[in-house]
């Protein structure tokens, strides 16, 4: 397969980029040219009719909403001050890994949980994962994903669409949509009128807190009303879960196939945070370099949206020569790029040494390694959820040595992907930790 291929998806022009030099034309030289993102009926239907940041129309809409994500939600000072929340909530998971050793542990769930605490907590004020209506709102947004990830036949030829009818697609929508917004809707009312929109005791404001200033103050001249916060804050908290554990998974499925990779990650932490008695601190991530070439190997191998989030050209263009129309979808294949291997030596290899001494990082300023896109529909969470990934991550090889269960080996380990927008393990990560005493 070529850099670039032509498909007809039904009655959609469609592109693939599958190279870097592909890729740097799309979202660098011609970014503007394709910041659009391609019209889906699902879409519109679970994202408050393209309300949210990820899949708003290129626009002065667009630019206030990505505005108050980048200055408001994700910046960096807004990071830090969730600094305790991930740090309380990573001791809590060593905490249940400690507690059920000897027992083989459910990794992809407890990581899932993890994710979805710390998103909770900073997007919302409080948890979601506790009792029946935790387990309910875990499988919405389950589903939720899930159709994200999906395939309508309406979109892509409208003549088909009696199809996803029959198939109960659109029901299933419908529900989902009705639901999800019941939940948000509660939030929101919850923060409009309660006093305590705090979170664990904490005089710390949420994301819901900041989007109601903004709602009630029209700062900046900007209006956004009840719908666009809802699909703002669910951009938020669905690319704060779904996407950081999945990492979380195959970061731990990868160590747990390379034993020497692993044993390396465990001196380092154990080394740097050695007289901590507890957890490892964000402090101590800095000089962790093994630890971020892992993570940046993990992400190269499996990225967590492989097919980056299609986007569609606003006019005519010449790609690497090739014309491109107006209307046209792209799709740029992350994890063909991330396995190049004219790009890469032993490209289908996990080895996080390629990654020590090279300026080769994921941020969307290098072509080769792009798992959050680039330009200007790049993702603005990037630093949110690498805080949480790395410390996450160092604290669980720190504090346990792991093997799998029952004694099997690395190379017994289902590599097998599930289907969706994020790419998952098909089946759960289960393994053995064993405290490890310093």
């Amino acid at each position: 397969m070529g850099p670039l291929m032509f498909l007809k998806l039904g009655s959609i022009d469609t592109v693939v980029v599958s190279s870097a030099e592909a890729a740097s034309e799309i979202m660098k030289t011609h970014d503007l040219i394709f910041c659009d993102r391609p019209n889906s009926k699902v879409n519109k239907k679970l994202l408050y009719g393209f309300r949210d940041v990820s899949v708003a129309p290129y626009g002065e809409y667009w630019r206030q909403m990505r505005s108050i994500c980048v200055l408001q939600l994700l910046s960096n000072k807004r990071v830090q001050d969730f600094r305790v929340v991930r740090e309380e909530e990573t001791a809590l998971l060593v905490k249940k890994i400690k507690e059920r050793s000897p027992e083989a542990v459910n990794l992809s769930e407890l990581f899932m949980t993890l994710t979805n605490d710390i998103a909770s907590r900073a997007a919302f004020g409080r948890k979601y994962s506790e009792g029946e209506g935790g387990e309910k709102f875990r499988k919405l947004m389950k589903e939720f994903v899930g159709i994200l990830g999906g395939f309508d036949f309406g979109t892509f030829l409208s003549s088909l669409a009696w199809i996803d009818k029959l198939s109960g697609l659109e029901a299933k929508v419908e529900r989902v949509a009705k639901e999800m917004d019941g939940f948000l809707e509660g939030v929101v009312e919850e923060h409009l009128y309660s006093s305590n929109t705090i979170v664990e005791n904490e005089k710390r404001e949420d994301f819901v807190d900041v989007l109601l200033g903004i709602y009630k103050q029209n700062m900046d001249g900007f209006s956004i009303d009840r719908d666009g916060i809802k699909a703002l804050i669910l951009d938020i908290f669905a690319g704060g879960t779904d996407t950081t554990y999945t990492v979380l998974e195959w970061a731990m499925t990868e160590l747990l196939r390379h034993p020497t990779a692993m044993n390396k990650l465990q001196n380092e932490a154990r080394e740097i945070a050695k007289a901590k008695s507890e957890i490892v601190s964000e402090d101590e991530l800095g000089k962790m370099h093994y630890l971020k070439a892992v993570i940046k190997e993990t992400l190269r191998l499996h990225p967590p949206i492989p097919l980056l989030v299609p986007r569609q050209a606003r006019q005519h263009v010449k790609v690497m020569g090739y014309d491109v129309g107006a209307g046209t979808m792209v799709i740029t294949n992350g994890w063909a790029i991330g396995r190049d291997p004219e790009i890469w030596e032993d490209a289908e290899e996990f080895k996080p040494e390629r990654f020590l001494n090279s300026d080769i990082d994921f941020k969307g300023q290098d072509f080769r390694l792009i798992p959050f896109g680039s330009g200007r529909r790049g993702c603005p969470g990037i630093s949110f959820a690498m805080a949480t990934n790395e410390l996450v991550l160092a604290n669980v090889v720190r504090n346990f040595d792991w093997q799998l269960p029952n004694g099997a080996k690395g190379a017994d380990l289902d590599m097998t992907e599930c289907t969706g927008l994020t790419i998952h393990r098909k089946v759960p990560l289960f393994a053995v930790a064993t405290p490890n005493n310093f």
